[in-house]
């Protein structure tokens, strides 16, 4: 992490929140679902899926966590009647994970059930590693019940990932697997690159070699070139995997990947709560607030 990043994200607060949305709009759609949707048609008209996702988590109240899974069906409604080529992404603690287990269960499911009926997707997203055990629990008992309707995240920066790998690997499971964005201490996570890296070309592997159903979500170039190689290693056809990107990040290489031939999904953010989810998701992430303070404005183009 250089100085430059650290001093971006130091004087985020300083920025005038006016500033913040107008740069953020790069990365999140807006701040309702009419935005999510035109953002997504757009994409759909360029070949490229997306997964929608209502900004906001660590929920605490039992009613904001209900109120969650509303909007969600509403979400998951206005995708069947616009015709769009999209799914959604859930995170546990935006449904009730640090309210009650059960109630985020059973938010969760009501979402998936209303997926099923209209033959969608959902994923749920992978938090720090205070929710992780409670994610996979979750994940394995909606899958038996709902089976290929629902998949998970994993990361690879944590310590932890290649059992839970080969746990989700005999469920033949559907796994969106990335890097990993949220600050853990060392004991958790791994903080060398290069062994995240390779922790995360070796349990693509197993995916790949399993039968599952892989995600590659990443904006490495290296990691796409992996991808590619198991694609062709164990002759996979387009519709048993699929890269993922996030919204506004290296179109380029994004389109190479589409152009391509493969298949490949845009994680399309949206909702009023764009502000908590810029300014954590930069402090989190401090090399990202490099890069976008670089791109706002040209620098090293």
């Amino acid at each position: 992490m250089s100085l430059f990043d650290k001093m971006i994200v130091w004087s985020l607060p300083l920025v005038p929140k006016p500033i913040v949305k107008f740069f953020s709009k790069i990365y999140i759609a807006g701040p309702h679902l009419s935005d999510g949707v035109r953002v997504v048609k757009q994409l759909n008209a360029q070949g490229i899926m997306a997964t929608m996702d209502l900004l906001g988590e660590f929920t605490d109240s039992k009613e904001k966590a209900v109120k969650a899974a509303d909007e969600y069906i509403e979400i998951l409604q206005a995708i069947q009647k616009e015709g769009l080529d999209s799914n959604v992404s859930v995170k546990p603690t935006h449904f009730g994970l640090l309210v009650d287990k059960d109630l985020c269960f059973q938010n969760i499911r009501r979402v998936v059930q209303e997926a099923v009926k209209l033959n969608n997707f959902v994923r749920i997203d992978m938090e720090d590693h205070t929710a992780t055990d409670d994610t996979i629990d979750m994940y394995l008992r909606l899958k038996e019940e709902f089976g290929d309707h629902v998949g998970i995240v994993i990361q690879s920066y944590l310590r932890r990932t290649i059992d839970d790998i080969n746990l989700l690997c005999q469920h033949k499971a559907n796994v969106r697997l990335c890097k990993g964005i949220y600050v853990e201490p060392r004991e958790i996570a791994y903080k060398d690159m290069a062994i995240i890296n390779e922790n995360y070309k070796y349990n693509l592997e197993k995916l790949f070699a399993n039968g599952c159903y892989p995600a590659i979500a990443t904006h490495d170039e290296k990691m796409v070139w992996h991808g590619l190689s198991l694609i062709d290693k164990y002759h996979f056809k387009p519709e048993q995997y699929e890269f993922q990107m996030l919204l506004g990040v290296d179109e380029q290489l994004r389109n190479i990947i589409v152009k391509s031939g493969h298949r490949l999904r845009v994680y399309v953010p949206f909702g009023a709560d764009w502000y908590g989810y810029s300014t954590r998701r930069l402090k989190e992430n401090p090399r990202m607030a490099g890069f976008v303070f670089k791109r706002i404005f040209g620098i090293g183009k």
